[in-house]
C-alpha cells in the first residue's frame, strides 16, 4: 500500500536545502536520511533523500510504502514516517529501517538502501590514531573497501581532505554527479567517509571535492587499490589482496631470498644478492595489430616468463622499476599517483599477487622501486588535493622539485608521513614483497638539492640538511624492520652522506644497502677509456677500495646508465665489435668479483647495442643474429655462470661488507693495466684469486704472489670460447712455485688473455674442507631466449 505524501514541513531550513542542492553542505548526514522532527506537536520521522534526476522517490518501511514529496526541483525529496505506524527500527543504530524506491524519468525504478540512514563506518579511535601520526594502516583506514556494515554488504569510502568544503563519491552509481552522494565529515580529523550499501568490487569511482573557494574538481583516490588503465584516472573498487607471508627460516628455493634488519642476529647480508632490474612494460612484449611496439605482458604472463627466466639466469631478486600506478609512461613509474595500487597496465592486483607468489615459489625475491621523494602535478593526483597544499610542502622553496617539475612531500606533516609509511608496509604486508629500493634519497636529504642560492629554505639551525626527511627515513627503516625483520631496504643515494646503512639508533639512516654510485661512475669512466690510455686512469679502477667498507654497498649497473644518449653498456665499450664484447665481459666479471651486492639492468645480459627504450621490448632478436648472436648469447652465459659462481662461493659473498673479505695482491701495475686480488670467506683458508687484464694484449708468464703453496684451478675465464672469447687459457691446475712475489713466499705464473678476468681457486689434493671440487658452470645454449 502506498501512502500519499503529506505537504512539506518547515523543519528543514531553506539554507540547508539550498546548500544541499548546490553541493556545498558541510555536513549532509545532519539533514539527509531519517531525522526525528516535531510536526504539529508530535514527533515524526522525516526521511530526506537527495536524488538528482529522479522523477519520484518512495520510502518502503515494513509493509508500507510512503511517497516522498519533492521539496526542491534539483532532486531533494522528503517523506514523513509516523512512529505510531509500526515503523521498523534498526536495533544497531536506533534509526528507522527502510529502503528507497527511486523512479527515473523513463519510469524505471531502482530499489536501494539509503546510505544516510547508517552511522559512521570508521571508529573514532582509528581516526584519533591517524591525526596523531600513529596509524600505519592508512591503506585500510582510507580508500574504498568492500565491507559488511550494520549487517549490510557494501563499500566504505574514506578520504582525507581537511580543507574541503564538501567531498562526494562520484561514479557510474550516480552518473558522476557530485551532488548525489556527499560524504560525512569526521569532525576535525579532516577525514570524510560514507558507506554505500549494495556496491561491490568492480565499481569505478572518484572523489569530487568542493574547495573553500572556486569550482569543484575530481580526484583519484590516494589510497585506492586499483585504477583504470591510462589515460583514464578513475579508481576501481577491488577486493583486498593478501599474499601469505613465508614462514621464518625457509631457505632460498622454498620461498624467497630476503635478509634481516641491520644489527640483528644473522642479518642475511652474508648471502648472495644478485638483482635483475626490470621495467616490466618493456622487458618483453606480445605482437599487437594496434601497436607497432606490441602490447604489455600481463602479470600472469610475466609470472610464466619473467620469473623462470630470472631463475634460470641465477638472479636472487627481481627489482621492479615503479609499478605503483602512474599516468605517464615516459616517467617509467617514478611519478606516481597511486601509492597503494599496482599499475593496471598489466592486470589486476590479484594477478600481481599471483606474479609475486610465482616468484616466491621459484626462490626469487621481489623488490619494489618506491618513490617517497616527490609526486607529479597531474590534476587527478595528489597535487593540491583539497584545494590547498596537502601532501606537498606549502613553501615552494621546499615543496617543488626543479629537476623533474614535481612536488615534494611534506614529511613533517604527521598524516603525510603515515600515508607514505603505510604505502611502504602495504607492499610488504599485502603483497609479500621482499623489500624496497627507495628512490632519490639524495634529493630528500638536502634542502638545496638542485637549487641555486636563495631558492631554498634552511632548516631551523641554518643548515642544508632536511631534518624532516631524515626523521622520516629513519622511521621508515625502523618501522619496516620491526614489522618485517628480513626485508631488504636499499637506498639510491648518490652523495657522501655518512652512515646511510648504520642503524638509526647509532645515528644512521637505517638502510640495509646503499647504491655505490661512485663505483659505477668510476668503472664506466675507466672502461670507456681506450686501453692505451688506461694506465693514466688506473686510480679509477682502484679508488673504490678506499671506501668500499664505509657502508654496506650494492654495485649497480642500472637503467640510468643506458638512457638519455648515454648509450648502452656494450656501446660504451671501445674498440672493434669483438673487443667491445670482451670489455663488457670484463666489466661484468669485475662487478661480480668486487665486494658488494650486484644489480644489472635488463638487456645488459644480452649485450644490447641500443639504449633502453621504455616504449618497446628488448632486442631479443640479437640472440639469433647469424654473425654476432654467438657473442650476445655468450655474454648471457657468462652472467649466468657469474651468478652461479657468486652463489656457490662463500668467498665472493660471505664477507661482502667486511674488510677481511678482500685483499689486494697487486694494484700497482698501472703500466700493464693489470690488478690482482683475493676474495676471502669467513674461513680464511677459503678464498679465490682474481686476476684482471684490462688491455687487448695477451700477457704470458705473468707472475703473481699467492698466500698458499697449492695448485690453483682456473674456475672461470671470461675469454672462454663459450662466452665468445678467444679461448686462451691456463693449465687445469697451476702449481705454486717457491718464488717470492708481491710480498708472498710463493707465486704462480699465468697466461693472461686479453681484456679478461681469471678466477682461480686453491686446490689441495691431500685436503678436504673449504677447497671444494671444481664448480660445474652452465653449458652453452643455442638460443638464450628459450630460457624464458
Amino acid at each position: 500500500m502506498t501512502t500519499p505524501a503529506p505537504q512539506p514541513i518547515a523543519t528543514l531550513p531553506t539554507s540547508d536545502c539550498a546548500a544541499l542542492v548546490r553541493g556545498e553542505h558541510a555536513d549532509p548526514f545532519a539533514v539527509l536520511g531519517p531525522h526525528t522532527v516535531d510536526r504539529d506537536g508530535r514527533v515524526v520521522i522525516a526521511v530526506r533523500v537527495l536524488a538528482p534526476g529522479a522523477d519520484a522517490v518512495r520510502v518502503r518501511a515494513g509493509r508500507r510504502t510512503i511517497a516522498a514529496t519533492q521539496i526542491d526541483v534539483a532532486g531533494l525529496f522528503e517523506a514523513i514516517l509516523d512512529p505510531a505506524a509500526s515503523v521498523p527500527i534498526d536495533m544497531a543504530t536506533g534509526r528507522a529501517r527502510y529502503r528507497l524506491e527511486v523512479v527515473a524519468a523513463d519510469g524505471s525504478t531502482t530499489l536501494v538502501d539509503d546510505p544516510y540512514r547508517h552511522g559512521p563506518a570508521i571508529a573514532d579511535e582509528e581516526l584519533a590514531r591517524f591525526v596523531t601520526g600513529e596509524h600505519l594502516g592508512v591503506g585500510e583506514l582510507l580508500g574504498a573497501h568492500a565491507v559488511t556494515h550494520q549487517k549490510l554488504k557494501g563499500v566504505r569510502f574514506a578520504v582525507w581532505a581537511p580543507d574541503a568544503r564538501r567531498v562526494s563519491v562520484v561514479g557510474g552509481l550516480n552518473h558522476w554527479n557530485g551532488i548525489a552522494h556527499p560524504m560525512r565529515p569526521r569532525g576535525s580529523t579532516g577525514v570524510w567517509e560514507i558507506f554505500l550499501p549494495g556496491l561491490a568490487p568492480g565499481e569505478m569511482y572518484k572523489y569530487e571535492i568542493q574547495p573553500r573557494s572556486g569550482k569543484p574538481f575530481m580526484k583519484t583516490d590516494p589510497a585506492g587499490g586499483f585504477t583504470e588503465v591510462r589515460p583514464g584516472t578513475a579508481s576501481i573498487v577491488v577486493d583486498d589482496v593478501r599474499v601469505r607471508a613465508p614462514s621464518s627460516g625457509q631457505a632460498r628455493g622454498e620461498s624467497r631470498s630476503i635478509v634481516a634488519a641491520p644489527g640483528s642476529a644473522g642479518t642475511g647480508l652474508d648471502r648472495p644478492i644478485s638483482i635483475y632490474e626490470v621495467h616490466v612494460g618493456s622487458w618483453r612484449r606480445e605482437s599487437d595489430p594496434v601497436s607497432p611496439h606490441g602490447r604489455w605482458l600481463t602479470w600472469n604472463e610475466l609470472a610464466d616468463r619473467l620469473v623462470p627466466y630470472a631463475a634460470a639466469m641465477g638472479f636472487t631478486h627481481l627489482e621492479l622499476m615503479p609499478i605503483t600506478e602512474h599516468p605517464y609512461d615516459g616517467s617509467w613509474g617514478y611519478q606516481s599517483t597511486g601509492y597503494f595500487a599496482p599499475t593496471s597496465r598489466h592486470g589486476t592486483p590479484a594477478e600481481f599477487a599471483r606474479f609475486v607468489a610465482a616468484a616466491r615459489s621459484a626462490g626469487i625475491g621481489i623488490l619494489l622501486d618506491w618513490v617517497p621523494a616527490h609526486f607529479p602535478r597531474d590534476a587527478a593526483g595528489l597535487a593540491r588535493f583539497d584545494g590547498t597544499p596537502l601532501y606537498e610542502h606549502p613553501d615552494p622553496r621546499r615543496g617543488t622539485q626543479p629537476d623533474w617539475g614535481t612536488l615534494v612531500f611534506h614529511w613533517g606533516r604527521r598524516e603525510v608521513s603515515d600515508f607514505l609509511l603505510s604505502s611502504a608496509l602495504h607492499w610488504l604486508d599485502r603483497f609479500g614483497l621482499d623489500g624496497l629500493r627507495v628512490d632519490a634519497v639524495a634529493s630528500m636529504l638536502y634542502l638545496d638539492y638542485s637549487r641555486k642560492e636563495g631558492e631554498w629554505l634552511p632548516n631551523r639551525f641554518g643548515g642544508r640538511e632536511n631534518l624532516e626527511a631524515i626523521d622520516f627515513l629513519r622511521r621508515l627503516n625502523q618501522v619496516v624492520h620491526e614489522r618485517h625483520p628480513r626485508a631488504l631496504m636499499c637506498a639510491e643515494e648518490s652523495t657522501a652522506w655518512p652512515h646511510v646503512t648504520r642503524p638509526a639508533s647509532e645515528g644512521g639512516l637505517g638502510f640495509d644497502l646503499k647504491w655505490n654510485m661512485g663505483w659505477m661512475h668510476d668503472m664506466l669512466a675507466y672502461f670507456e677509456q681506450d686501453p692505451i690510455h688506461r694506465r693514466f686512469h688506473h686510480g679509477k679502477l682502484t679508488f673504490v677500495m678506499y671506501y668500499a667498507f664505509s657502508e654496506r654497498f650494492l654495485l649497480p649497473l642500472s637503467h640510468d646508465e643506458v638512457v638519455h644518449l648515454k648509450r648502452s653498456l656494450l656501446a660504451k665499450m671501445p674498440g672493434d665489435p669483438g673487443q667491445r664484447f670482451a670489455h663488457l665481459r670484463a666489466l661484468y666479471a669485475t662487478q661480480w668479483s668486487h665486494p658488494g651486492k650486484k644489480l644489472l639492468f635488463m638487456g645488459g645480459e644480452i649485450a644490447q647495442w641500443a639504449e633502453w627504450n621504455f616504449a618497446t621490448q628488448l632486442d631479443w632478436g640479437l640472440l639469433d643474429d647469424p654473425e654476432e648472436g654467438v657473442f650476445h648469447r655468450g655474454v648471457g652465459l657468462l652472467v649466468r655462470d657469474l651468478n652461479a659462481l657468486y652463489r656457490d662461493e662463500p668467498a665472493l659473498h660471505g664477507q661482502d661488507h667486511a674488510l677481511q673479505g678482500f685483499e689486494w695482491i697487486d694494484f700497482q701495475d698501472d703500466a700493464s693495466s693489470i690488478v690482482s686480488y683475493r676474495r676471502i670467506a669467513s674461513d680464511p683458508e677459503d678464498f679465490l684469486v682474481i686476476v684482471a687484464n684490462y688491455t687487448p694484449v695477451t700477457r704470458r708468464g705473468y707472475r703473481i704472489g699467492v698466500p698458499a703453496a697449492a695448485g690453483y684451478a682456473e674456475i672461470l675465464n671470461t675469454d672462454a670460447t663459450k662466452y665468445g672469447g678467444g679461448g686462451i687459457a691456463n693449465a687445469a691446475v697451476v702449481t705454486a712455485d717457491p718464488v717470492p712475489a708481491h710480498g708472498r713466499a710463493h707465486s704462480i705464473e699465468l697466461t693472461l688473455p686479453p681484456l679478461s678476468l681469471l678466477f682461480l681457486r686453491p686446490v689441495h689434493p691431500d685436503r678436504t674442507g673449504p677447497h671444494r671440487p671444481r664448480v660445474v658452470l652452465a653449458k652453452p645454449v643455442a638460443n638464450r631466449r628459450r630460457t624464458s
